[in-house]
């Protein structure tokens, strides 16, 4: 009996050095014998040396396991184990791999491999999981199918694929889809379903179900009709149809991400799955739609094509991100998807890209994969999949994909595969295209105009500032949506793409009778940084006029941006023409709810931080914050007159119903309510805590009493009604540090964490605490520092038992370098204290590093 040797520090890996396996994997069989402490694992595992192997060397991945014994075709044998797995002599012909390794669910507080959760049997095995279940090629161009046994006393015992064979403390399961090991799932616990049927569209029947905890199953239904609605979606746009004859989705507590798309067993956090009108949020409700879309559409675009190697995670993810993205823009509005896409964009994945953590989409190199789960790969992966949608025309997309699944379907892929079929499918030349896949940065694209004569001529620029190891940048495929608008609002020259191929680049529109208005980068047509000299009598006509919804809102944003840096800069009062474009806006009831809210919605603290430091100033957080609440207080007093009957105007009567139409108006009156509260201290929302019948409305009213310093007793009682509803509790945990004053808010978030429903293994309760501070911009930045020592030290404890989640929350400390020198002190003597701390994981040490470097 020995154990596996444990990891070594991590070493750089480079896309560059692949090889591919040297060895097929024909079968796999697993068996499950659960103990919470020692559960043992029994693998049996078909292997066919490759012929001409470029790396013949048989080396299973395996951390934290040990070893009981081991065979090759029914012979005992010795392996050696080594750092990170073992290695052994095997015959140069197929044979079988037999093993049976002790693993420790219950002291696995990492949450990757097996591991319990509140007395339940969970997986994770993405990235790099599989490998503390048992030995194995973890790695994802390893493929095979899968059979297995569990045997436990748990009442429900779930796997991949297709159910077998079950009875008293066993049940077995096969996937006859091939799939890498990090797609595979196990659960086990006292599980209550909540089931569904799935007729596809060639009439096969599908058994659908969702597994809670006992006193969760009345929180299903909205997420087995999304996940409905999901699987008619993908047939009807990309022809996809499902493959099992079951669909399990099963909730848990405590789970690192959001979800897992294994092959027909998604695992849920069980804050993207649970909903009920009483304890979930209309944004709860939009995201666990999305997300179980999400998952569900991986099935195609992931599962039954998956990633040659871990550099090409942008490929399932970039894409299954933008497939999300459309169901969403369908299923609600797609002008708002786009705006609140592009609202986070700019929230976490522009700063990434612009500091020490900066990568393309698809890097060249990483010492731990779990660290390149970011906004990059997600967020502008999908940007990129936009792009080429929008180069190539929709007709031309679609027809590249069906390609791209008759030729891949069951193989690992690399986004050279990808671009080949755009190649193949269109005629088109992707090798520039792909550099958007290559290299790090935001692109600033400036731009500059001429009129004469009746010829209007734009002049574009591009460039890209250096990164990490990229010093250097070629000019990349920039798709500009174009449109002209004339002197009275009128559309006279509509949507017109246009390519930029160049560093500069002009491009004219002739036959103008006038001069006209530009909207340029329509739809948000490109991730990019658009510059371009413009008055606020411009924006506020584009946002009074613009044909084009995301453009509108951009003018408004814009308008809202210059306006807080000239108050921040120069203790300006609100630019009065800014301010009566926007009564003016939130007035006009013709106008869609959910976009005047989102015009309400201001730019983030952080954004003006960002924004400050591009033009060379140093941000002070401290005024930042003063100058967002002086312009708050002066819109409320600009609508004063009227902001008692928008707020009735836009309450929805009736039963709660968690659809776009009513979340729109909803998201408008919590804005007004905000207002309001500036104007009578909570009155109304007092009011409306009271009277609330559903999550949302008491939610609202309760921020906007803790804001106001006047929610004392409503927290209480809210505390009081949820306190036994750990999703509710996450809500109430954030926004008490969400509301608090700059100067309180680091003591509030530490106070919580010695709080008795706090505990610091949980994921959610600890992102609800440290991640409401570090979103806290003036709070966390509080010139004392506490905030940052506050958040190093939990950082420091938590990486002794979740590397995964300690390195993700140190992204706080991405944008360092744009504050002042003491701050900046501050800082890096924290993450030195980090990087210092004994044992220090892998995951945590890379960030940490790369964080500092800048």
């Amino acid at each position: 009996m020995k154990d596996a040797a444990p990891a070594t520090a991590p070493e750089t890996i480079y896309l560059k050095d692949y090889k591919p396996f040297g060895f097929d994997v024909d079968a796999v069989s697993l068996t499950f014998k659960l103990a919470p402490e020692t559960t043992r694992v029994i693998s049996k595992i078909q292997f066919s040396p490759k012929k001409d192997a470029a790396d013949p060397r048989f080396f299973l991945h395996g951390e934290e396991l040990k070893l009981i014994w081991a065979k090759i075709d029914g012979q005992d044998i010795t392996p050696d184990l080594i750092n990170g797995g073992l290695e052994c002599a095997v015959p140069d012909q197929p044979f079988t791999w037999e093993a049976e390794v002790e693993i420790n669910p219950q002291g696995n507080t990492a949450l990757e491999g097996l591991y319990m959760s509140n007395g339940m049997y969970c997986t994770q095995c993405e990235a790099e999981g599989f490998r503390k279940i048992t030995f194995y090629p973890d790695r994802p161009d390893v493929m095979s199918t899968f059979t297995v046994r569990i045997e436990g006393s748990a009442p429900v015992l779930l796997s991949n694929g297709n159910p077998g064979e079950a009875g008293t403390g066993f049940a077995e399961w096969h996937d006859p889809w091939p799939k890498p090991a990090y797609l595979f799932a196990l659960v086990a616990g006292d599980l209550i379903n909540h089931p569904d049927r799935f007729t596809t569209k060639s009439g096969k029947d599908v058994e659908l179900n969702i597994w809670v905890r006992p006193g969760d199953e009345n929180k299903c239904a909205f997420g087995m009709e999304a996940l409905k609605k999901s699987m008619t979606w993908d047939e009807e746009v990309y022809g996809r149809e499902y493959d099992l004859d079951i669909f399990n989705i099963v909730a848990v507590d405590d789970f690192n991400m959001g979800a897992m798309e294994n092959k027909g067993l998604n695992i849920f956090n069980s804050s993207c799955v649970l909903a009920s009108p009483e304890t979930s949020t209309d944004a709860n409700f939009e995201r666990i739609e999305a997300i179980i879309a999400h998952e569900y559409f991986h099935n195609w675009t992931g599962n039954r094509i998956t990633c040659r190697d871990w550099f090409q995670l942008c490929l399932k993810e970039g894409l299954t991100v933008y497939r999300d993205a459309q169901f969403t823009s369908d299923m609600r509005s797609a002008p708002v998807k786009r705006i609140d896409d592009v609202i986070a964009l700019r929230a976490r994945q522009f700063p990434e890209d612009g500091g020490p953590l900066a990568h393309p989409p698809r890097p060249e190199a990483f010492q731990e994969i779990n660290n390149f789960y970011t906004a990059t790969v997600y967020e502008k992966g999908a940007e990129v999949i936009g792009m080429l949608k929008l180069l190539v025309g929709d007709a031309a997309y679609y027809k590249a994909l069906d390609l791209y699944f008759d030729r891949h379907d069951g193989q690992a892929c690399t986004i050279e595969d990808w671009l080949q079929v755009f190649e193949d499918a269109t005629g088109r030349d992707m090798s520039q295209f792909k550099l958007w896949y290559s290299q790090a940065g935001t692109p600033r694209v400036t731009v500059n105009e001429a009129y004469e004569n009746g010829t209007l001529t734009l002049t574009f620029a591009q460039e890209t500032a250096p990164t990490p190891g990229q010093p250097n940048k070629d000019p990349r495929v920039i798709p500009i949506a174009v449109g002209l608008l004339g002197d009275t609002g009128d559309e006279i020259q509509p949507t017109t793409v246009l390519e930029l191929t160049e560093a500069k680049q002009s491009f004219t529109f002739e036959g103008l009778a006038s001069k006209p208005v530009p909207s340029i980068l329509r739809e948000f047509s490109a991730p990019v940084i658009l510059q371009r000299e413009s008055t606020n009598s411009e924006r506020a006509f584009l946002l009074a006029h613009d044909t084009d919804p995301f453009n509108r809102w951009e003018a408004g944003n814009a308008l809202a941006t210059d306006t807080r840096i000239k108050m921040v800069l120069n203790g300006a009062a609100p630019d009065a023409a800014y301010l009566d474009a926007l009564v003016k806006l939130v007035r006009d009831d013709s106008q869609d709810p959910a976009f005047r809210a989102l015009v309400l919605q201001p730019p983030s603290q952080s954004q003006i931080a960002q924004v400050l430091f591009e033009k060379g100033h140093t941000p002070d957080p401290e005024k930042i914050h003063d100058a967002a609440e002086t312009f708050a207080q002066s819109l409320a007093q600009a609508l004063a007159d009227s902001l008692p009957r928008l707020y009735a105007d836009t309450t929805v009567d009736g039963p709660y119903v968690p659809d776009a139409e009513g979340a729109g108006k909803r998201s408008l009156n919590g804005a007004l309510l905000s207002l309001l509260t500036r104007l009578d201290g909570g009155a109304q929302a007092a009011r409306q805590f009271d009277a609330a019948d559903n999550m949302t409305l008491q939610y609202q009213a309760l921020a906007c009493l803790l804001r106001a310093e006047n929610g004392a007793a409503q927290s209480e009682a809210f505390y009081q009604q949820w306190k036994d509803d750990r999703l509710v509790m996450d809500k109430w945990f954030a926004l008490q540090v969400a509301t608090a004053k700059p100067q309180t808010a680091s003591k509030v978030a530490g106070d919580l964490t010695q709080h008795a429903l706090f505990t610091i293994k949980n994921p959610n309760r600890f992102r609800a605490v440290m991640g409401a501070l570090a979103g806290h911009h003036a709070g966390f930045h509080l010139a004392t520092g506490a905030g940052y020592e506050l958040l190093a030290d939990n950082l420091i404890a938590l990486d002794k038992l979740n590397p995964q989640t300690t390195a993700r929350m140190c992204s706080a400390f991405q944008t360092w370098t744009r504050y002042d020198a003491d701050r900046q002190t501050q800082i890096r003597a924290q993450l030195q204290r980090i990087l210092a701390s004994d044992g220090l994981s892998g995951d945590t040490n890379e960030m940490v590093s790369r964080i500092l470097d800048a």
